[in-house]
Protein backbone atom coordinates (compact mmCIF):
# COMPACT_ATOMS: atom_id res chain seq x y z
CA UNK A 1 0.00 0.00 0.00
CA UNK A 2 0.61 3.59 -0.99
CA UNK A 3 0.79 5.10 2.60
CA UNK A 4 2.22 2.18 4.39
CA UNK A 5 5.29 2.56 2.04
CA UNK A 6 5.64 5.78 2.58
CA UNK A 7 4.93 5.78 6.06
CA UNK A 8 8.30 2.89 6.48
CA UNK A 9 10.58 4.98 3.84
CA UNK A 10 9.90 8.15 6.44
CA UNK A 11 11.10 6.42 9.62
CA UNK A 12 14.02 4.85 8.14
CA UNK A 13 15.14 8.34 6.77
CA UNK A 14 14.20 10.00 10.06
CA UNK A 15 15.83 7.27 12.01
CA UNK A 16 19.08 7.79 10.79
CA UNK A 17 19.75 11.66 10.06
CA UNK A 18 22.90 13.16 8.73
CA UNK A 19 23.82 9.12 7.84
CA UNK A 20 25.26 7.76 4.41
CA UNK A 21 22.49 8.01 1.44
CA UNK A 22 22.55 4.56 0.68
CA UNK A 23 21.25 3.64 4.15
CA UNK A 24 18.67 5.81 3.49
CA UNK A 25 14.55 6.04 1.78
CA UNK A 26 15.40 6.63 -1.66
CA UNK A 27 13.50 10.37 -2.81
CA UNK A 28 12.04 8.32 -6.08
CA UNK A 29 10.82 5.87 -3.40
CA UNK A 30 9.07 7.87 -1.40
CA UNK A 31 7.37 9.81 -4.94
CA UNK A 32 6.80 6.97 -7.00
CA UNK A 33 3.33 7.80 -6.92
CA UNK A 34 3.16 11.28 -7.01
CA UNK A 35 5.68 12.86 -9.80
CA UNK A 36 9.52 12.03 -11.30
CA UNK A 37 12.20 13.34 -8.59
CA UNK A 38 15.55 14.24 -10.42
CA UNK A 39 18.15 16.70 -9.91
CA UNK A 40 20.68 18.80 -12.90
CA UNK A 41 23.83 16.77 -13.40
CA UNK A 42 27.37 18.40 -14.27
CA UNK A 43 30.14 16.51 -16.57
CA UNK A 44 31.67 15.11 -13.50
CA UNK A 45 28.62 13.21 -12.32
CA UNK A 46 27.48 11.89 -15.70
CA UNK A 47 30.85 10.91 -16.76
CA UNK A 48 31.14 9.52 -13.03
CA UNK A 49 34.54 10.91 -12.20
CA UNK A 50 32.19 12.46 -9.51
CA UNK A 51 31.48 8.82 -8.01
CA UNK A 52 29.60 10.28 -4.94
CA UNK A 53 27.75 12.77 -7.05
CA UNK A 54 26.67 9.84 -9.92
CA UNK A 55 25.97 7.21 -6.74
CA UNK A 56 23.29 9.89 -5.30
CA UNK A 57 21.90 10.22 -8.91
CA UNK A 58 21.58 6.76 -9.50
CA UNK A 59 20.27 6.24 -6.20
CA UNK A 60 17.63 8.75 -5.45
CA UNK A 61 16.87 10.23 -9.07
CA UNK A 62 14.33 9.57 -11.78
CA UNK A 63 14.80 11.88 -13.90
CA UNK A 64 17.84 14.25 -15.23
CA UNK A 65 18.15 17.45 -16.25
CA UNK A 66 21.69 19.01 -17.91
CA UNK A 67 23.45 22.02 -16.56
CA UNK A 68 25.10 23.05 -19.13
CA UNK A 69 26.16 20.93 -21.80
CA UNK A 70 23.17 21.12 -24.14
CA UNK A 71 22.88 24.92 -24.17
CA UNK A 72 23.69 26.44 -27.55
CA UNK A 73 27.50 27.47 -26.62
CA UNK A 74 28.39 23.87 -25.64
CA UNK A 75 26.72 22.19 -27.73
CA UNK A 76 26.94 23.96 -31.08
CA UNK A 77 29.84 26.58 -30.57
CA UNK A 78 30.33 27.30 -34.37
CA UNK A 79 28.94 27.60 -37.31
CA UNK A 80 28.26 23.57 -38.48
CA UNK A 81 30.35 22.47 -35.74
CA UNK A 82 28.77 20.43 -33.03
CA UNK A 83 30.23 19.23 -30.05
CA UNK A 84 28.30 15.50 -28.81
CA UNK A 85 30.79 13.78 -27.06
CA UNK A 86 29.25 15.56 -23.44
CA UNK A 87 25.70 14.89 -24.01
CA UNK A 88 25.99 11.59 -25.81
CA UNK A 89 27.52 10.58 -22.21
CA UNK A 90 25.13 12.47 -20.42
CA UNK A 91 22.22 10.78 -22.34
CA UNK A 92 23.71 7.24 -22.29
CA UNK A 93 23.58 8.01 -18.67
CA UNK A 94 20.45 8.65 -18.42
CA UNK A 95 19.40 5.67 -20.50
CA UNK A 96 21.39 3.32 -19.02
CA UNK A 97 19.82 4.26 -15.50
CA UNK A 98 16.20 4.12 -16.81
CA UNK A 99 15.98 7.82 -16.32
CA UNK A 100 13.61 10.45 -17.94
CA UNK A 101 15.64 12.66 -20.01
CA UNK A 102 15.55 16.44 -20.14
CA UNK A 103 17.61 18.69 -22.81
CA UNK A 104 17.90 22.18 -21.14
CA UNK A 105 17.68 24.42 -23.20
CA UNK A 106 17.01 25.04 -27.16
CA UNK A 107 16.23 28.56 -27.28
CA UNK A 108 18.18 31.07 -24.48
CA UNK A 109 19.41 34.50 -24.51
CA UNK A 110 22.11 33.88 -22.53
CA UNK A 111 25.22 31.33 -23.58
CA UNK A 112 24.00 31.30 -26.73
CA UNK A 113 27.50 32.66 -29.42
CA UNK A 114 27.14 36.04 -31.03
CA UNK A 115 27.30 34.23 -34.09
CA UNK A 116 24.09 33.25 -33.91
CA UNK A 117 22.91 36.34 -34.40
CA UNK A 118 25.43 37.85 -36.45
CA UNK A 119 26.93 37.92 -40.34
CA UNK A 120 30.28 37.75 -41.18
CA UNK A 121 30.82 41.65 -40.84
CA UNK A 122 29.32 41.38 -36.98
CA UNK A 123 25.47 43.01 -38.10
CA UNK A 124 22.63 41.76 -37.19
CA UNK A 125 20.84 38.74 -39.54
CA UNK A 126 17.99 39.09 -41.30
CA UNK A 127 14.50 37.15 -39.83
CA UNK A 128 15.17 34.38 -42.31
CA UNK A 129 18.74 33.57 -41.79
CA UNK A 130 18.44 33.36 -37.92
CA UNK A 131 15.19 31.22 -38.14
CA UNK A 132 17.28 29.10 -40.53
CA UNK A 133 19.96 28.56 -38.20
CA UNK A 134 17.09 27.93 -35.52
CA UNK A 135 16.16 25.72 -36.95
CA UNK A 136 18.97 23.76 -38.22
CA UNK A 137 20.25 23.49 -34.25
CA UNK A 138 16.99 22.50 -33.52
CA UNK A 139 16.67 19.22 -36.08
CA UNK A 140 20.01 18.55 -35.47
CA UNK A 141 20.01 18.41 -31.84
CA UNK A 142 16.51 17.14 -30.74
CA UNK A 143 16.85 14.74 -34.03
CA UNK A 144 20.25 13.31 -32.48
CA UNK A 145 18.84 12.32 -29.58
CA UNK A 146 14.97 11.14 -30.50
CA UNK A 147 13.26 8.90 -28.77
CA UNK A 148 15.86 9.08 -25.63
CA UNK A 149 15.54 12.65 -24.48
CA UNK A 150 12.38 12.43 -23.23
CA UNK A 151 11.14 16.12 -22.61
CA UNK A 152 12.77 19.51 -23.75
CA UNK A 153 12.58 22.92 -22.17
CA UNK A 154 12.20 24.50 -25.81
CA UNK A 155 12.19 28.47 -24.70
CA UNK A 156 13.97 29.37 -21.70
CA UNK A 157 13.38 33.29 -19.92
CA UNK A 158 11.36 34.93 -22.50
CA UNK A 159 10.04 37.28 -20.51
CA UNK A 160 10.43 40.53 -18.55
CA UNK A 161 9.61 40.38 -14.56
CA UNK A 162 6.75 42.69 -15.72
CA UNK A 163 5.31 40.03 -18.12
CA UNK A 164 5.73 41.65 -20.96
CA UNK A 165 8.80 40.00 -24.38
CA UNK A 166 12.19 39.96 -22.87
CA UNK A 167 14.41 41.90 -26.06
CA UNK A 168 16.31 39.42 -26.99
CA UNK A 169 17.90 39.06 -29.71
CA UNK A 170 15.48 36.27 -31.06
CA UNK A 171 12.98 38.84 -30.35
CA UNK A 172 14.38 41.65 -31.88
CA UNK A 173 15.62 40.13 -34.98
CA UNK A 174 12.73 37.39 -35.60
CA UNK A 175 9.08 38.79 -33.88
CA UNK A 176 7.69 36.85 -31.34
CA UNK A 177 6.79 34.16 -33.94
CA UNK A 178 10.30 32.37 -32.70
CA UNK A 179 8.73 31.02 -30.08
CA UNK A 180 5.78 29.01 -32.04
CA UNK A 181 8.70 28.27 -35.07
CA UNK A 182 10.98 26.71 -32.14
CA UNK A 183 8.17 24.35 -30.64
CA UNK A 184 7.41 23.18 -34.54
CA UNK A 185 10.71 22.78 -34.96
CA UNK A 186 11.54 20.50 -31.96
CA UNK A 187 7.99 19.03 -32.27
CA UNK A 188 9.25 18.10 -35.67
CA UNK A 189 12.01 16.78 -34.93
CA UNK A 190 10.94 14.22 -32.42
CA UNK A 191 7.12 14.36 -32.48
CA UNK A 192 7.17 12.05 -28.89
CA UNK A 193 9.01 14.69 -26.97
CA UNK A 194 7.26 16.50 -24.33
CA UNK A 195 7.91 20.20 -24.91
CA UNK A 196 8.21 23.03 -21.84
CA UNK A 197 7.96 26.83 -21.51
CA UNK A 198 10.53 27.27 -18.68
CA UNK A 199 10.90 30.49 -16.40
CA UNK A 200 11.93 32.02 -12.99
CA UNK A 201 9.65 33.90 -11.46
CA UNK A 202 6.26 32.93 -12.45
CA UNK A 203 5.23 32.97 -9.01
CA UNK A 204 5.29 36.98 -8.96
CA UNK A 205 1.70 37.94 -10.63
CA UNK A 206 2.68 40.21 -12.91
CA UNK A 207 5.27 37.93 -14.55
CA UNK A 208 2.74 34.98 -14.04
CA UNK A 209 -0.08 36.85 -16.12
CA UNK A 210 2.32 37.25 -19.04
CA UNK A 211 3.45 33.87 -18.86
CA UNK A 212 -0.14 32.67 -18.50
CA UNK A 213 -0.98 34.96 -22.09
CA UNK A 214 1.65 33.24 -23.58
CA UNK A 215 1.34 29.43 -23.28
CA UNK A 216 -2.89 31.00 -23.94
CA UNK A 217 -1.50 31.92 -27.46
CA UNK A 218 0.40 28.70 -27.92
CA UNK A 219 -1.91 26.52 -27.29
CA UNK A 220 -4.44 28.89 -29.41
CA UNK A 221 -2.33 27.84 -32.35
CA UNK A 222 -2.10 24.15 -31.74
CA UNK A 223 1.54 24.49 -30.30
CA UNK A 224 1.78 20.85 -28.11
CA UNK A 225 3.20 23.08 -24.87
CA UNK A 226 2.98 19.83 -22.88
CA UNK A 227 4.00 21.56 -19.11
CA UNK A 228 5.40 25.15 -18.01
CA UNK A 229 8.32 24.73 -16.19
CA UNK A 230 8.48 26.38 -12.82
CA UNK A 231 12.36 26.97 -12.39
CA UNK A 232 12.34 27.55 -8.43
CA UNK A 233 15.09 29.42 -7.60
CA UNK A 234 13.57 30.06 -4.19
CA UNK A 235 14.69 32.04 -1.22
CA UNK A 236 13.64 30.86 2.59
CA UNK A 237 11.36 34.06 2.37
CA UNK A 238 9.89 33.75 -1.01
CA UNK A 239 7.96 33.01 -2.97
CA UNK A 240 4.87 32.60 0.23
CA UNK A 241 3.06 28.86 -0.36
CA UNK A 242 0.25 31.00 -1.28
CA UNK A 243 1.93 32.72 -4.19
CA UNK A 244 3.21 29.00 -4.84
CA UNK A 245 0.09 27.29 -4.55
CA UNK A 246 -1.71 29.75 -6.86
CA UNK A 247 1.08 29.56 -9.47
CA UNK A 248 0.47 26.02 -10.26
CA UNK A 249 -3.24 26.32 -9.68
CA UNK A 250 -3.24 28.70 -12.51
CA UNK A 251 -0.88 26.95 -15.01
CA UNK A 252 -3.33 24.03 -14.65
CA UNK A 253 -6.42 25.78 -15.12
CA UNK A 254 -5.04 26.17 -18.81
CA UNK A 255 -4.87 22.55 -19.31
CA UNK A 256 -0.84 22.01 -19.40
CA UNK A 257 1.00 20.07 -16.90
CA UNK A 258 3.60 21.84 -14.28
CA UNK A 259 7.45 21.24 -13.91
CA UNK A 260 9.23 22.36 -10.80
CA UNK A 261 12.81 22.56 -13.12
CA UNK A 262 15.22 23.74 -10.85
CA UNK A 263 15.23 23.89 -7.28
CA UNK A 264 16.76 25.38 -5.03
CA UNK A 265 16.62 27.64 -2.14
CA UNK A 266 19.43 30.78 -0.76
CA UNK A 267 19.92 30.84 2.40
CA UNK A 268 22.55 33.57 1.73
CA UNK A 269 22.12 37.41 2.58
CA UNK A 270 21.08 39.07 -0.89
CA UNK A 271 23.47 41.03 -1.86
CA UNK A 272 20.22 43.56 -3.17
CA UNK A 273 16.73 43.89 -3.90
CA UNK A 274 16.71 41.86 -6.97
CA UNK A 275 14.75 38.31 -6.17
CA UNK A 276 15.56 36.77 -9.58
CA UNK A 277 17.20 34.50 -11.34
CA UNK A 278 19.33 36.59 -13.96
CA UNK A 279 22.43 34.84 -14.58
CA UNK A 280 23.85 37.93 -16.28
CA UNK A 281 23.65 39.94 -12.65
CA UNK A 282 26.77 39.85 -10.15
CA UNK A 283 28.26 41.34 -7.58
CA UNK A 284 31.24 41.89 -5.49
CA UNK A 285 31.67 40.00 -2.57
CA UNK A 286 31.95 40.85 0.88
CA UNK A 287 32.55 39.95 3.92
CA UNK A 288 28.88 39.97 5.37
CA UNK A 289 26.93 38.27 2.35
CA UNK A 290 29.67 35.34 3.32
CA UNK A 291 28.61 34.47 6.96
CA UNK A 292 28.66 30.27 6.88
CA UNK A 293 32.15 29.86 5.46
CA UNK A 294 32.92 27.60 8.38
CA UNK A 295 29.70 25.76 8.24
CA UNK A 296 25.65 26.50 8.29
CA UNK A 297 24.60 27.11 11.79
CA UNK A 298 21.33 24.93 13.36
CA UNK A 299 19.35 27.47 13.36
CA UNK A 300 19.58 28.06 9.58
CA UNK A 301 19.71 24.40 8.70
CA UNK A 302 16.04 24.05 10.73
CA UNK A 303 14.79 26.94 8.45
CA UNK A 304 15.65 25.98 5.50
CA UNK A 305 14.46 22.04 6.22
CA UNK A 306 10.94 23.81 7.31
CA UNK A 307 11.07 25.81 4.08
CA UNK A 308 11.63 22.37 1.95
CA UNK A 309 9.01 21.06 3.99
CA UNK A 310 6.30 23.58 3.17
CA UNK A 311 7.27 23.48 -0.58
CA UNK A 312 6.95 19.71 -0.83
CA UNK A 313 3.29 19.90 0.70
CA UNK A 314 2.29 22.33 -1.90
CA UNK A 315 3.64 20.13 -4.70
CA UNK A 316 1.99 16.86 -2.87
CA UNK A 317 -1.10 18.91 -2.54
CA UNK A 318 -1.09 19.16 -7.21
CA UNK A 319 0.53 15.77 -7.36
CA UNK A 320 -2.02 15.30 -9.87
CA UNK A 321 -0.74 18.46 -11.98
CA UNK A 322 3.04 17.95 -10.90
CA UNK A 323 4.95 16.06 -13.72
CA UNK A 324 8.49 16.64 -12.11
CA UNK A 325 10.39 18.09 -9.16
CA UNK A 326 13.71 18.45 -10.47
CA UNK A 327 16.40 20.04 -7.93
CA UNK A 328 19.32 22.28 -9.63
CA UNK A 329 22.27 20.40 -8.40
CA UNK A 330 22.89 17.28 -6.72
CA UNK A 331 25.48 18.47 -3.79
CA UNK A 332 25.74 21.93 -1.70
CA UNK A 333 29.21 22.08 -3.42
CA UNK A 334 27.98 21.50 -7.24
CA UNK A 335 25.17 25.03 -6.87
CA UNK A 336 25.39 27.50 -9.22
CA UNK A 337 24.61 29.49 -5.97
CA UNK A 338 28.08 29.45 -4.96
CA UNK A 339 29.07 31.67 -7.62
CA UNK A 340 25.74 33.62 -8.58
CA UNK A 341 25.15 36.34 -7.82
CA UNK A 342 27.82 37.02 -5.89
CA UNK A 343 31.26 34.64 -6.84
CA UNK A 344 33.28 32.59 -3.88
CA UNK A 345 30.21 32.19 -1.60
CA UNK A 346 29.62 29.16 0.35
CA UNK A 347 25.72 28.23 -0.32
CA UNK A 348 23.61 25.38 1.39
CA UNK A 349 20.84 24.94 -0.74
CA UNK A 350 20.43 21.35 -1.21
CA UNK A 351 19.28 18.47 0.39
CA UNK A 352 22.75 17.23 -0.25
CA UNK A 353 25.70 18.67 1.59
CA UNK A 354 29.38 18.94 0.55
CA UNK A 355 30.52 15.72 1.31
CA UNK A 356 27.13 13.79 -0.23
CA UNK A 357 25.71 12.92 3.07
CA UNK A 358 21.20 14.37 3.87
CA UNK A 359 21.01 17.08 5.09
CA UNK A 360 17.79 17.72 7.91
CA UNK A 361 15.91 19.39 4.59
CA UNK A 362 16.12 15.70 3.29
CA UNK A 363 14.29 14.47 6.13
CA UNK A 364 11.83 17.34 6.19
CA UNK A 365 10.82 16.74 2.79
CA UNK A 366 10.66 12.79 3.60
CA UNK A 367 8.59 13.13 6.17
CA UNK A 368 6.30 15.57 4.25
CA UNK A 369 5.59 12.99 2.06
CA UNK A 370 4.88 10.36 5.06
CA UNK A 371 2.34 13.27 6.23
CA UNK A 372 0.75 13.81 2.68
CA UNK A 373 -0.21 9.77 2.47
CA UNK A 374 -2.42 10.50 5.63
CA UNK A 375 -4.72 12.69 4.08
Amino acid sequence: MRTTARILTALLAIASPGANVFAQATLKAVFANDFLIGASINRAQFFEEDKIGAAIVKTHFNTISPENILKWESVHPKPGQYAFEAPDRYVDFGVKNNMFVIGHTLVWHNQTPKWVFEDEKGKPVTGDVLLSRLRDHILTVVGRYKGRINGWDVVNEALNEDGTMRQTPWLKIIGEGYIVKAFQYAHQADPKAELYYNDYSLENEAKRAGAIALIKKLLAQNIPVKAVGLQGHDKLDWPSVDQQDATITAFADLGVKVNITELDIDVLPSASQYRGADVTVNYDLREKLNPYKNGLPEAIQAQLARRYADLFRVFLKHRKDITRVTFWCVKDSDSWLNDWPVRGRTSYPLLFDRQGKTKSAFEAVIEAAAKSSKD
